[in-house]
C-alpha cells in the first residue's frame, strides 16, 4: 500500500456541505426482501482474491444481503470517492488507507458507526489498538480490514552470502549489517546491490519515518502539536541521511514503490515493509523473511499499516444495517482466521489465537510483533498535508540538505495542517 492523496479533496468544503443529509445512493437497493450493497476496496493480490471469495461465502451463507465487490486501485478509489457520493452513485462500502479515513470523514462522507460498535458482540471482539485508527473526533467512522505493524523485509540468501545469521536488534546493528550487504564490485560509487532500500517519501503505509522517529523517542504531532522539529527527530533524520549520502546502503530518491521494486529485483537486501512483500519476493524467486524493525536509542516501535472500512454517509439506514451483518460474519472467529491467513496480516480480533494462524510464518511473526504498533496520525482530519510535509523534509534531508533546516521548514507546515479546520 501506497499514500495517495485524492485529487478528489479539491473539490473541498462545498461539497463536504453537499454530503450533509443527502438523499441515499443509487448504487445499492432492495428487492424481494434482499438488500443489495457494492463493496469498493484495493486489495490487488492474494489478499484481494482472497476477500473476494469471503465476499461470495457470505453471500452464500444467508439470503436477505448481497453484497457486490469492486475492486479498484487505492488511487482510484481515493479519486472517486467524493465525486461519487456527490453523484449519488457512491458504493454503501469502502475500503481505504486508515490514515485517509479522517480525511473522508471530516468531508462528512462516512456514517457514524458508533451504534454498531456499542451493540455488535462481533465488533466488541476487535483489537482496541486496531479500534483507534477508526476514531475522529471521539466518534467512530470505521471498522478495520488490516492492522499490523511495518516490518523489516528481508532477502535470506544476501543475509547467508554476508555471513549475516541473526537479524540484527539495535539500529547500530542494523546499520552495520546493511553496510555489510551493500556491494560496489567495480568500485565506481554505485553499488550493485544496497544492503537497504529506504525511501526518503511516499512511503509504505506513510510510516518509515515515523517508525524510525519513534524509535528514538520522537513523533510528528502529539496531541494535537506540531513536533517534527525535536531534537530527537533531528538526531534520527541526521543519523539515516548521513546512512544514505555517505555510507551509500541505499540509492538516493526513492519513495515506496521504487523501493518495493528494487527489493523485489534483488538488488536491494532490506526494505521496511508489509506482509505482501513476502509474497511479491517469493514470485521473483527470492526467499524473503520478515523481522522487527530494530530497537532504536529509545524504544523498539513501528507505525501501523492500516486498512479501514467504512459505510458511506449516503447508504439508507436498511443498506447500513446490511453492511453491518456483513461485518459481523467478517469478524466471526472462522472467517477472522481464514482472513489473516490468506492475506498475511495478524488476527484483527481477540478471540482468534496465535496458535491458529500459526501455519503461516509471515502471519505468525507479525502476530507476534503486533502489540509495538503504533496508529499514524489517528484522528487527523488533514492527514494527507501533515504527510506531505513529512515527505518534504525527508526528501530534502536524503537529498543532501541539513536535517535540522528541513524539520523545520516542514514542523510550520505540520501545525498549519493540525490547527486547520
Amino acid at each position: 500500500m501506497k499514500r495517495t492523496v485524492a485529487a478528489a479533496l479539491a473539490l473541498g468544503v462545498g461539497l463536504a456541505a453537499a454530503l450533509t443529509g443527502c438523499a441515499a445512493s443509487d448504487a445499492g437497493g432492495s428487492g424481494s426482501g434482499k438488500t443489495t450493497l457494492t463493496f469498493w476496496h484495493g486489495y490487488t493480490a492474494d489478499d484481494g482474491k482472497k476477500l473476494n471469495k469471503i465476499i461470495d461465502e457470505f453471500n452464500a451463507s444467508q439470503s436477505k444481503v448481497t453484497v457486490k465487490y469492486s475492486v479498484k486501485t487505492w488511487q482510484v478509489i481515493g479519486d472517486s470517492l467524493l465525486p461519487a457520493l456527490a453523484a449519488k452513485k457512491a458504493p454503501q462500502i469502502v475500503a481505504l488507507p486508515a490514515e485517509q479515513l479522517p480525511v473522508y470523514a471530516g468531508k462528512n462522507a462516512f456514517a457514524d458507526l458508533g451504534d454498531y460498535y456499542s451493540s455488535s458482540s462481533a465488533a466488541k471482539s476487535i483489537k482496541p489498538e486496531a479500534v483507534t485508527m477508526e476514531e475522529v473526533g471521539g466518534k467512530k467512522y470505521g471498522v478495520p480490514t488490516g492492522f499490523v505493524p511495518l516490518s523489516v523485509v528481508y532477502n535470506k540468501k544476501m543475509f547467508d552470502a554476508a555471513g549475516i545469521t541473526s537479524f540484527p536488534k539495535t539500529w547500530d546493528e542494523w546499520l552495520a549489517a546493511a553496510k555489510k550487504l551493500t556491494v560496489d564490485e567495480n568500485g565506481d560509487g554505485t553499488p550493485e546491490q544496497y544492503g537497504l532500500a529506504l525511501p526518503d517519501r511516499q512511503t509504505v503505509g506513510n510510516g518509515v519515518w515515523a517508525s524510525l522517529f519513534y524509535g528514538n523517542g520522537g513523533a510528528i504531532e502529539k496531541n494535537g502539536k506540531a513536533v517534527l522539529d525535536s531534537a530527537a527527530n533531528v538526531e534520527t533524520l541526521t543519523y539515516w541521511a548521513n546512512a544514505v549520502t555517505k555510507d551509500k546502503i541505499s540509492p538516493t530518491g526513492l519513495d515506496g514503490i521504487k523501493s518495493d521494486n528494487l527489493f523485489a529485483s534483488g538488488k536491494a537486501a532490506m526494505e521496511v515493509g508489509g506482509p505482501w512483500m513476502v509474497a511479491v519476493a517469493a514470485g521473483n524467486k527470492i526467499d524473503a523473511g520478515m523481522a522487527a524493525i530494530p530497537a532504536g536509542p529509545k524504544a523498539q516501535a513501528a507505525s501501523a499499516i492500516g486498512v479501514s472500512m467504512g459505510i458511506t454517509s449516503t447508504a439508507t439506514a436498511a443498506e447500513k444495517k446490511a453492511a453491518e451483518t456483513f461485518f459481523d460474519y467478517f469478524y466471526s472467529k472462522k472467517v477472522a482466521a481464514e482472513w489473516s491467513l490468506g492475506s498475511g496480516w495478524p488476527p484483527l480480533t481477540t478471540n482468534v489465537a496465535e496458535s491458529a494462524v500459526s501455519s503461516n510464518p509471515t502471519v505468525a511473526t507479525l502476530t507476534a510483533l503486533a502489540d509495538r504498533a503504533r496508529p499514524l496520525l489517528p484522528g487527523v482530519i488533514k492527514s494527507s498535508d501533515v504527510l506531505s510535509a513529512v515527505d518534504d523534509a525527508t526528501q530534502r534531508a536524503l537529498g543532501g540538505e541539513d536535517p535540522a533546516a528541513a524539520l523545520k521548514a516542514s514542523q510550520l507546515l505540520v501545525q498549519s495542517a493540525l490547527s486547520a479546520k
